[in-house]
This record gives C-alpha cells, sequence and structure tokens, in this order.
C-alpha cells in the first residue's frame, strides 16, 4: 500500500526568492518587456536570459509555462525619440522592435507565448480607469484619470515616515511620476488614463483625448491575458517601484483578488564601474556588439553564473574567462555515462531559486550525463 504522505519519486519544488513556488502542469508568467526606443543593452537582456531560463528549468519538471511579454510602444520617451527621428511612435517601435528581437535570438532567448503591444489596449485601459473611477480609487482632473496612490507607496516598502516619502519622491521622478504634477490632488497619485498635448499619441475617451498611463499599460495588458492573478511577475529590480507596486495595485483595488503576483522575480541591476547601466549615463553595452566578439551562449552564461537577484558590474575581461569556461563544460558534456544522482543534483540545484553557480560546478565535476543536462536546461547548446 503507497503511503499517502510520501513525496519519494516526486519531481522537486521549485523555490523562488527563497520560499517555496509550488506549481502543477501549468504556471503563467508575466515579464515587462521593453520600451522599444533603443537598442538592446545588457542590463535590459540579462532579464530575460533568466526568465527563458525559469521556464526552461520549470519545463523540465514537467510544468508548461505560458509567457506574456509585453511592449510598451506608448510611452512619452518612445514618442520624443520618434519625433526626433522624424516618424510615427508606432513606426520608430516596430524597427526597433526587430532588432530586439534578433538580439533575443543571439542569446536563445524564446519567444513568448503572448507578446501584447500597449498600443492595442487602449480600450481595456479605459475600462480600468472607468472601474477604478467607479470603486473611489481614482479621480478626474484636467482631463485625466489619477489613480489614488498612496497606499502603493505605503506598501513598497521604501522606509518609514519622511525618509519613505522622499525615496518615493525621487523615484516617482527619475521614472517620469511628476509628483509636482498641480493637477494632482496628492504627489503619490499616478495616471491611469492622461491627457495628451498636440505632440503626444491621443485616442478619444469620457474624459478627453489621451493616451494610457505606463502602470496601466501593463495592468491592461497582464490583466486581458492572464486574468485577476499570475504565478510569477518578473523583470528588473529597477521596476519594483513605482512601476511594479502601482501595477499591481491597480489590478487589484480592480479585481479584489489579492494577491496579483504568487511571486515577483525583480532580476538584480547590471553596471559598469559601479554606475547602473542606462541610456541616460552614456554606459550602454549593446548585445549586438558583443555577439560580434562572442558566442551568444558565452553571453548567456556570464549573465547565468550568479544570483539572479544580485546587482552585478560588467568586464569585458569576464567573457574571455567565460568563452573558456563554457568549452570546458561542452567537453565535459562529451564525456561518456555520468552518475544519476549528480544529474539529479543538477536539476535540484536548479530548481533551489535558480542556483546556477551549483549546477554548474556539479556538472563540470561529473561531465556526462549531468553536463548535457545544465548545457540543455540552461539554453547553452
Amino acid at each position: 500500500m503507497t503511503d499517502a504522505t510520501s513525496t519519494a519519486g516526486l519531481p522537486g519544488v521549485l523555490r523562488l526568492g527563497g520560499a517555496p513556488l509550488p506549481v502543477l502542469d501549468r504556471a503563467r508568467l508575466y515579464v515587462c518587456g521593453i520600451t522599444p526606443y533603443d537598442v538592446t543593452h545588457l542590463g535590459h537582456a540579462a532579464t530575460f536570459v533568466w526568465v527563458d531560463t525559469l521556464v526552461r528549468v520549470l519545463g523540465a519538471i514537467g510544468t508548461e509555462v505560458a509567457v506574456c511579454r509585453n511592449v510598451t510602444d506608448v510611452d512619452d520617451v518612445l514618442s520624443v525619440a520618434a519625433r526626433r527621428a522624424g516618424t510615427r511612435y508606432d513606426e520608430f517601435a516596430a524597427v526597433r522592435q526587430f532588432y530586439f528581437d534578433r538580439d533575443m535570438r543571439r542569446l536563445a532567448v524564446r519567444q513568448p507565448a503572448f507578446e501584447p503591444r500597449a498600443h492595442c489596449y487602449i480600450n481595456q485601459v479605459m475600462r480600468i480607469a472607468q472601474a477604478l473611477l467607479d470603486a473611489d480609487r481614482a479621480y478626474v482632473s484636467a482631463g485625466s484619470v489619477y489613480f489614488r496612490g498612496a497606499a502603493a507607496v505605503a506598501g513598497a516598502g521604501l522606509g518609514e515616515g519622511d525618509a519613505g516619502r522622499e525615496e518615493a519622491v525621487r523615484l516617482l521622478t527619475e521614472y517620469g511620476g511628476h509628483p509636482d504634477d498641480p493637477a494632482k490632488r496628492d504627489p503619490f497619485d499616478s495616471p491611469v488614463w492622461q491627457s495628451s498635448g498636440s505632440d503626444d499619441p491621443a485616442w478619444d475617451s469620457p474624459w478627453g483625448p489621451g493616451r494610457p498611463g505606463w502602470h496601466a499599460e501593463c495592468a491592461a495588458m497582464a490583466l486581458s491575458t492572464f486574468g485577476p492573478a499570475i504565478d510569477v511577475h518578473a523583470g528588473g529590480k529597477d521596476l519594483a517601484f513605482p512601476h511594479h507596486a502601482y501595477e499591481s495595485a491597480m489590478v487589484e483595488a480592480v479585481t479584489g483578488v489579492i494577491p496579483f503576483a504568487r511571486r515577483w522575480m525583480h532580476v538584480g541591476v547590471v553596471g559598469v564601474g559601479g554606475v547602473k547601466m542606462a541610456k541616460s549615463t552614456g554606459n550602454l553595452v549593446l548585445v549586438a556588439d558583443l555577439v560580434e566578439r562572442y558566442p551568444g551562449a558565452a553571453l548567456r552564461l556570464l549573465v547565468l553564473d550568479r544570483p539572479w537577484a544580485r546587482d552585478w558590474d560588467f568586464d569585458v575581461a569576464d567573457l574571455d574567462r567565460v568563452a573558456g569556461r563554457l568549452d570546458g563544460l561542452y567537453a565535459a558534456a562529451g564525456r561518456r555515462g555520468g552518475s544519476e544522482a549528480a544529474e539529479e543534483e543538477v536539476t535540484t540545484a536548479l530548481l533551489d531559486d535558480l542556483d546556477v553557480p551549483r549546477a554548474l560546478r556539479v556538472a563540470e565535476e561529473a561531465g556526462g550525463a549531468a553536463a548535457r543536462s545544465a548545457t540543455t536546461v540552461l539554453g547553452l547548446v
């Protein structure tokens, strides 16, 4: 008679963010994609490589993961870049999207099942705005609909009292949240729908011509694709506040389902010389440039050989080291035989918060089947 309480022979349970995340046959994963106004840099790519690896690891234990990776093609930064280039915002975005897709293929990041584009979800954003108004979680001012955001700030873990408020104001200012907007009743309120000027994209709405707010776009795309809850929401650590805090608060206010995301996967920020990689700092390291000199698998291994939530600095010298290590890993995979226990240990390591460094150490030492399993699941072949 089988002991119903025994877990012997069952596939492992994924730990993510330091806690178990039980999933069965299917899982829903939403990842914040790109705002296609520039070419892909390594900081962007790191998030998508880690998400693809999570999907591969879950697939190895029989879980089918539906991935939704949005495209924020309605955004003020994009509109400015398009005007500077003398073209429409949507045409400009489509060209940049082509280059992004090419870079993802070079890094063996697979296409998501769903890839919604913000400009196709205008009506859904308006419906979210109306639902928030009906629930008295938003108000109309100067042709815009503002979400009451104080609770989102309070739950963001930015600190207590004045220190927390000052940090929230700093981050809102950095990410275009305009806490000094005179139309707001509170600096922490956020536009669900914002009125458009003569140079902005605009759609008709009950509140006048306008366009969706950034956080509301992701709320609409995630909610429309997966419904009121998802298993994992991923994105760069720098998106945790304000973007993810406001997005999830809007969805939860509309649906009443809490939490919106069972787990957050905030991938560590990539820097150069201690400074975050960003266009504004002029320190971008472009994927397209790196793959001219190194295999895509080496770039992927460089990203993965560390804890996924840890910030790190790029140094081109590390790529030479990683390229050599990749050759050694392939040689280990070419050895005959291999221990079944070592192969299982690779899987166990990857299920333990995506512990790639540990999985690689086992694979390199054991060789054979363990190394073949590691290179396959990590997308290195």
